[in-house]
């Protein structure tokens, strides 16, 4: 995730390698920080209004990007401004879905190549073992700093503010920041719903229920989720974990308290999607590492299922599989009933697409400089033209056209409002993410095991993170 970037599909599955170089979470002792090597000297220049955060014009600019559902191509549009701002800087850029692999052990020994990296996908570095270890910079800096289109106007401020949010790991420095709104939820074709089914998109789980039963009669699944990633289930139960039992519930699993997941809300939630099993509206498979796009698929190319749990990116990384007339639009999470504690339209809505700046990079100013080029409007509206996200620069894409998917994303977000939820236990302790629900919801969606083992195996898995004497604890502040 942030997720953070959390963010988006991938970023919960461990490597090898990354494994191999990892050190401890957040908050555990300092004398844990990596060190080794001779650490790199950052290169800096003047300031000057035309160069605010101080760019050494003749450095050189070594950019990392994820090559995933949004592939590269908006990368380097800000890789060729930042050489056209400085012709003499050898700006590089490389595309890559080894990212810990290949950037992370250089970082560990204090001596990355690397000077922005877009930390995403399935080979993602640890966010908060790299901000403990102090191997990532505090950017705030950069969000102090003038605008690229307006100098009367600061970075921070031309961002939406879940940016900022979800940069902090317990304290005001900002070590991670993203660039596109992401839209989690139950994704859908529009015509197969309303043409297909004559159903309107329900807003009840009962009008849920109904929806899958119409389509089974029809040989057509209600679910459908990659079996390889089966965390993609959570992008559609969070939210609803928060509409039935308000922003406690979620607020209690962010800081590991006592039976978070033992809360009424979180066992309502589970025994909704038991029965979505048990009635075998579900269908399962896509087992191997593509199965995302082998779920996506069957979703659009081959009519198999309704709904399917995704992200905003879904709408890109699909579209050479979805027929023109297909109308991909995004859902908001149904009311159980009448008891929820916040309405229909709560959404799950982070920043998605991380970036992060090494602290020891050659050209730390440089990293922070063509973010800063990321978000402007010019950059952030190309963004949206290549992969058809929302960018998090305000107003970037006002009167743009916008495609099925991210009308009906933007529309959701305008909708829930004050209403969007943002996890934070899976970037703040991402173990409990990537491996205990991971493999909790595996068994969970194949009938293995229902709604009192699913808690159980959740909730043991938080007390053992709260626990360990050598993870230290975000507090409220």
């Amino acid at each position: 995730m942030g997720s953070t970037s959390i963010n988006r599909r991938d970023v919960m599955k461990r490597t090898v390698a990354a494994s191999l170089l990892a050190v401890p979470a957040v908050g555990a002792l300092s004398s844990c920080a990596s060190g080794g090597g001779e650490e790199n000297k950052a290169e800096k220049g003047t300031k000057s209004k035309k160069n605010p955060l101080g760019v050494k014009t003749d450095a050189g600019l070594a950019v990392y990007i994820f090559n995933g559902g949004y592939e590269d191509k908006y990368a380097l549009f800000v890789t060729d401004m930042y050489k056209k701002q400085y012709p003499k800087s050898d700006a590089q850029q490389k595309a890559t879905t080894k990212i810990a692999t290949q950037v992370q052990p250089k970082i560990v020994r204090g001596k990355p190549t690397a000077d922005v990296v877009n930390n995403s996908g399935a080979d993602q570095m640890n966010p908060g073992k790299l901000v403990h270890n102090k191997q990532v910079a505090d950017l705030s800096e950069l969000l102090n700093a003038p605008s690229w289109d307006d100098p009367s106007v600061t970075v921070r401020e031309t961002l939406v503010p879940v940016v900022e949010q979800m940069g902090t790991f317990g304290g005001k420095e900002v070590y991670q920041l993203n660039i596109a709104q992401t839209v989690y939820g139950n994704w859908y074709s529009k015509k197969l719903l309303e043409q297909g089914l004559d159903s309107e998109y329900p807003k009840t789980w009962d009008e849920m229920l109904a929806v899958c039963k119409k389509a089974k009669a029809k040989g057509i699944h209600g679910w459908s989720y990659p079996g390889g990633h089966p965390r993609y289930v959570f992008f559609s139960m969070y939210a609803m974990f928060a509409q039935r039992g308000g922003r406690d519930v979620i607020t209690a699993m962010d800081y590991l308290e006592p039976d978070a997941w033992k809360h009424d809300a979180v066992k309502d939630v589970f025994e909704a999607w038991e029965e979505l099993v048990a009635k075998k509206y579900v269908l399962t498979g896509f087992d191997g590492t593509e199965a995302h796009t082998e779920m996506q698929t069957a979703w659009t190319k081959g009519g198999k299922c309704v709904f399917v749990p995704n992200g905003s990116w879904v709408e890109n990384e699909a579209k050479d599989t979805t027929p023109k007339d297909f109308e991909m639009t995004v859902g908001a999470t149904p009311s159980l009933d009448s008891g929820d504690k916040m309405p229909f339209g709560t959404l799950y809505a982070p920043a998605g697409e991380p970036f992060i700046v090494p602290s020891k990079a050659q050209n730390v100013q440089g990293g922070m400089e063509w973010l800063r080029m990321m978000y402007s409007k010019e950059a952030a509206l190309n963004l949206f033209k290549e992969v058809g996200s929302i960018p998090v620069v305000k107003g970037a894409i006002d009167g743009q056209k916008l495609p099925s998917g991210t009308a009906s994303a933007k529309a959701a977000v305008e909708t829930a409002g004050e209403n969007v939820v943002i996890p934070k236990f899976f970037d703040w302790y991402n173990e409990l993410f990537r491996e205990d629900y991971n493999n909790m919801i595996a068994k969970f969606m194949l009938g293995q095991i229902g709604t009192k083992q699913a808690m159980e195996t959740m909730q043991k898995a938080s007390d053992r993170i709260k626990n360990d004497p050598d993870i230290s604890k975000i507090k409220k502040s």
